[in-house]
């Protein structure tokens, strides 16, 4: 029995929130496993670079944070069926340069306080996302203009930056012992 105004979930609304979940979640997890590695650095380690990079540890770990914003700017638009235009690997390396130009003395507290921050609002947008939205598709320009669906660009983008960059973190703190 329903009240007036109330909402019975059918079949797409609990399918919808359940690949939302599973996708936040995954965010999720992969922000507390940085989070977590990073809060254990040494600050001789969040000092180090990135060999073949140039960052240091603690600017990539800001980067993941400061990047989850625009990462889901853009899957929105794939969600709203809009294509991803002028977004090239020349452009994201320019955005990567100037980004580790103005935070390069970022303090662990803070890059962590803004990792928990964005990861937090980037699954939040992610679980409003209907299954309708993670299905549709449109052309992104940083994979030349592939027409990719969002839960794709999800799954390769937000959530993945924070695993591959502590993976990354970790083969290069290895071979520094």
């Amino acid at each position: 029995m329903t009240t007036a105004g109330s909402v019975v979930p059918n079949e797409t609304t609990v399918a919808a929130s359940v690949r939302a979940n599973a996708l936040a979640d995954r965010l999720e997890q992969g922000a507390r496993a940085l989070a977590a590695f990073a809060a254990g650095l040494t600050d001789a380690q969040w000092q180090a670079r990135i060999p073949h990079d140039g960052r240091k540890v603690g600017v990539v770990v800001h980067h993941v944070a400061s990047m989850y914003p625009l990462e889901m700017q853009l899957s929105q638009l794939l969600a709203a069926g809009k294509p991803i235009t002028g977004v090239t690997w020349d452009v994201v390396h320019g955005i990567n340069a100037e980004h580790a130009s103005a935070n390069d003395a970022v303090t662990k507290e803070a890059a962590i306080a803004l990792l928990r921050q964005n990861s937090a609002a980037a699954a939040a947008a992610i679980r409003a996302l209907t299954d309708a939205e993670l299905e549709r598709a449109a052309t992104v320009s940083l994979n030349d203009d592939a027409p990719l669906t969002c839960q794709f660009f999800l799954e390769d983008h937000p959530v993945r930056h924070s695993y591959h960059h502590l993976a990354v973190i970790r083969r290069a703190l290895a071979a520094t012992e």
